[in-house]
């Protein structure tokens, strides 16, 4: 049902009407190769649908919109947009009908299970969709939706017929083993899937290893230990011989556990699934400790790494309590940003600076960080600092010689922020004539190696069982919760951009306000953030988008998922 947006060459002629004859040769033309097919009668929308031709008069900065979206006509193929009253928009994801005709359905085993048998309205209604931004004003168009995730009355895959396979990827998490756990034990329980198989070590595992037979009994236990029992690695990443690999073994359910980095893979493999024409749906979790995933509300793994980085904390303080002029320095993940590190700072009320790759900072001068510490210690005895490992890497390249270096994954190889400090701090208070004792704690590795905690086994779950459900329901997706609600939401969305600390937000001033630290920031600096909050945070528009749609996207863009209160 999706309204396709058709963009003119750049040698077309520019008018803004088109004949009716004309407008129906290009959704033929369309058609023939890229078009979704016609699929199996369902409930009719609620919203209208219409397919439109932009041209490029009709909206001035079409052609740089074009070039500024990462989503560009190579991709225009594998995006869904749909248009509705009140400037409703759905971006919508790619389902098996758009480029497989006549797949058979069957009817939800869930239909008979006992379990669901007291469960009222279980399925969910395929008109059902997910709002991004929920904050709106009277007169506000109702903006970017997204599919919601749930069980579907049909399903695209006969039990019997499945063969799924699970795979993680990059940085170890919290949560991992919950996620394949409940995957299988749901593709088990609720649909009677027998053939599961498990990828080891990372996407490299496709075609250097044997696949791993998983069963629910093999993985009863194993969200008591932390890591993966898969393995994992960075890069490896081949998409011809991945695809290839699944081709061969028949695979036609793929589930991807990985960060922003693993779910680009998942696009890519995907793409190629689909330019083959093959039966398989690729299901994407998205994973990393940072809680920089767009769109989403936050990432599993994030609440027990905040409540793990709190021993650290509690460390730091007692080192720093135990020392006449005493710093406790903790140093917590967070590359490009800061979650980690303010929320385990409020939660924690005994830290006095925090510092995070948002909010740049300077060391000498009037009102410098090491100024700010001069006069802590003079006032309370003792401090307590955290820094994310992302934070002040500008500082250390102006006084240490670096190269960009990157690992596996592409990610820059940061030097150690928190060794830099430490250094930095000692030289000032020796200068200074001072005593001080600085202890310097670094548990990143400890924090995203443990089991997850409660709170995060419960989101891994739902996670697991909203791939499950839109795997079998023969969409392609990254699943996430949005706005406490699970949805389907198109890979470009979620790759296109990180989510980062808005340091102009009311939780960054909370955090200002409660550890009672400057911010550092001059107003120059506070414009930039500002301009580059509205920048990361602007979705990538579909090449051709309409006015409407482009609307929609800019309003939505002004919400962040980890919303601020």
């Amino acid at each position: 049902m999706a309204s396709h947006i058709i963009l003119p060459p750049d040698d077309a002629d520019e008018n803004h009407h088109q004949e009716d004859g004309e407008l129906e040769e290009e959704q033929e033309e369309l058609g023939r190769d890229d078009a979704p097919q016609e699929q199996p009668p369902k409930a009719a929308l609620t919203f209208s649908a219409t397919c439109v031709r932009i041209s490029r008069d009709s909206y001035p900065n079409l052609r740089a919109l074009r070039n500024a979206s990462s989503v560009s006509l190579a991709d225009a193929a594998y995006v869904k947009i749909s248009e509705g009253d009140y400037g409703y928009v759905l971006d919508d994801v790619p389902h098996l009908t758009d480029y497989v005709p006549d797949i058979p359905t069957y009817p939800n085993p869930l239909q008979d299970h006992p379990a669901y048998s007291t469960v009222k309205q279980y399925f969910v209604n395929e008109d059902d969709t997910v709002p991004q931004k929920v904050v709106v004003q009277k007169n506000s168009r109702r903006g970017v939706h997204f599919r919601r995730a749930g069980p579907r009355q049909r399903v695209y895959f006969g039990p019997d017929e499945v063969k799924a396979c699970i795979v993680t990827c990059g940085g170890l998490c919290p949560g991992l083993n919950t996620v394949i756990r409940e995957l299988v034990c749901g593709l088990s329980h609720m649909y009677n899937v027998n053939n599961i198989y498990g990828i080891q070590n990372g996407y490299k595992g496709f075609y250097s290893s044997n696949y791993l037979p998983l069963t629910p009994k093999s993985v009863n236990d194993i969200h008591k230990r932390g890591g993966t029992v898969l393995g994992t690695s960075r890069g490896g990443h081949d998409t011809k011989k991945i695809v290839d690999n699944i081709q061969d073994r028949g695979i036609n359910q793929v589930y991807i556990i990985g960060g922003d980095g693993t779910q680009k893979g998942a696009y890519e493999i995907f793409k190629e699934i689909r330019k083959r024409g093959l039966k398989v749906s690729v299901a994407g979790v998205p994973k990393t400790i940072d809680n920089d995933i767009a769109i989403i509300d936050k990432s599993f793994g994030f609440d027990t790494a905040v409540e793990e980085a709190q021993r650290a904390i509690d460390s730091a303080h007692v080192e720093a309590c135990s020392a006449e002029n005493g710093i406790g320095l903790v140093k917590l993940m967070g590359r490009y940003s800061g979650f980690i590190a303010m929320y385990a700072t409020l939660a924690s009320r005994d830290v006095d600076c925090c510092l995070i790759p948002e909010s740049p900072f300077y060391m000498d001068g009037e009102g410098g960080l090491l100024q700010y510490i001069e006069g802590r210690l003079k006032e309370n005895k003792h401090m307590v600092i955290v820094v994310a490992e992302g934070a002040g890497q500008d500082l250390i390249a102006k006084s240490i010689a670096t190269s960009d270096q990157q690992d596996a994954s592409g990610n820059k190889l940061l030097l150690d922020i928190g060794l830099w400090l430490t250094h930095k701090i000692k030289d000032y208070f020796k200068s200074k004539k001072m005593e001080m004792t600085i202890k310097y704690i670094d548990p990143t590795y400890m924090i995203r190696a443990i089991p997850s905690n409660a709170s995060d086994n419960v989101y891994c779950t739902l996670l697991a069982h909203s791939a499950i459900h839109g795997a079998m329901a023969g969409y392609s997706f990254t699943v996430g919760m949005v706005n406490g609600r699970h949805t389907f939401i198109p890979f470009y969305r979620v790759t296109s951009t990180r989510n980062k600390v808005k340091v102009t937000d009311r939780m960054w001033a909370r955090l200002l306000s409660s550890t009672n630290q400057p911010s550092f920031l001059s107003q120059k600096d506070i414009d930039e953030a500002s301009e580059a909050d509205r920048l990361a945070n602007r979705p990538p528009l579909p090449t051709g988008a309409s006015h409407r749609v482009a609307s929609s996207f800019e309003q939505s863009a002004s919400s962040t998922s980890n919303g601020e209160i």
